[in-house]
């Protein structure tokens, strides 16, 4: 009897090993290494997917412990496993495995506020030395919304002739003024908590600015009309004088949950990475930049996105030599490549199966 097909899709998490990495700024980390988790039968072609900036390697994740993007990437799903491998890495200066503040250096203590600036660039670096260890010499695709969707452009445009495909998702070639305002709010409100201790702190959970930094984001990442339509100015019971809304229950709650499972001094690092985004940087323009990608690149954008508008979305792909571009209508604004897979999960399967 043959073997079945859900015993052909492997899931493996591990850390891979790169040695030392030279930096944009030309300064050295040694010893990096990043965690990663690989999902489908290793036979089959690579899609490799880049998370957001709370998110972590676990993508996929399993049926006892569903990661992030469970249900779009899966057997039969968007991002088919019965087609596809998938890889995910916890970014460099992430605090899921992956080398980051919360690192020990090589005196044997954290990096903490010691560890080097890094750009979205050296992310994407690290990686590709990553792919190479893991012997990954082409992927036929790669997809990832927000700073996923940051190191899908940075990808496209260092390794052009590493990428068959590529899918953006709610990002632009750089990070707008509006959206670097709203990240300030969130350094300030961490780096100005005196329980922050310049770095210093003994647990995230200390860290009220931490909260404060994850609810303004939180704001940022989906409409008015969803807030308005999910909780339509309800009361909380607590028992005060003064009214405390369910929109207020759930901003704290959210607050206090990211404290629990990530690190402030990567929360800071990665918000810095993202504020320096642009990919014209080493070019003339963006067009410039565009034209460096082979890549067959689709373009979504999300209705009410904030910090990356779809029209800005849109204009860039007219710039790739090979796009398309569409935009999904959502209330969810920018967190919409997360939620609602039945409206833009189609035009993605598509994209990376045609000719398949």
């Amino acid at each position: 009897m043959g073997e079945t097909l859900t015993e052909k899709v492997m899931h493996h998490e591990g850390t891979v090993d790169i040695g030392s990495l030279i930096l944009e700024s030309g300064k050295v980390i040694n010893d990096v290494s990043l965690r990663y988790e690989r999902s489908g039968d290793p036979s089959l072609p690579v899609i490799l997917i880049c998370h957001a900036l709370t998110g972590t390697h676990q993508s996929v994740g399993t049926e006892e412990d569903p990661g992030w993007w469970r249900g779009f990437a899966g057997e039969h799903a968007y991002i088919d496993l019965t087609k596809f491998q998938v890889i995910t890495f916890n970014v460099l200066g992430g605090c899921s495995g992956s080398t980051g503040p919360d690192s020990l250096n090589p005196y044997g203590e954290k990096y903490r506020t010691d560890f080097p600036f890094i750009t979205v660039k050296d992310m994407v670096n690290a990686q590709y030395q990553a792919c190479l260890k893991l012997g990954i010499t082409k992927l036929h695709g790669i997809i990832g919304g927000s700073l996923g969707g940051m190191q899908t452009l940075e990808w496209c445009i260092s390794y052009p002739d590493f990428i068959d495909r590529a899918v953006l998702l709610a990002a632009t070639p750089s990070l707008s003024d509006y959206g670097i305002a709203f990240n300030r709010i969130g350094i300030h409100a961490i780096e100005n908590d005196p329980s922050w201790n310049n770095g210093l702190y003994e647990n995230p959970s200390d860290v009220k600015g931490f909260e404060v930094a994850r609810m303004v984001g939180l704001v940022t990442y989906r409409s008015p009309y969803l807030f308005t339509g999910r909780f339509n100015r309800e009361e909380k019971e607590v028992g005060e004088e003064q009214p405390f809304y369910q929109v207020e229950s759930y901003l704290k709650y959210q607050g206090e949950k990211i404290t629990k499972r990530f690190d402030p001094n990567s929360y800071l690092t990665l918000l810095y990475a993202m504020n320096h985004h642009d990919i014209s940087r080493h070019y003339e323009s963006i067009q410039e930049a565009a034209g460096k990608i082979k890549s067959k690149l689709l373009g979504i954008g999300f209705k009410g996105d904030l910090l990356y508008p779809p029209n800005e979305i849109k204009q860039f792909t007219s710039y790739v030599p090979e796009a398309d571009f569409h935009e999904v209508d959502t209330d969810f604004g920018h967190d919409g490549f997360l939620v609602e897979f039945e409206k833009w999960g189609q035009l993605v399967k598509h994209h990376f199966e045609i000719g398949q």
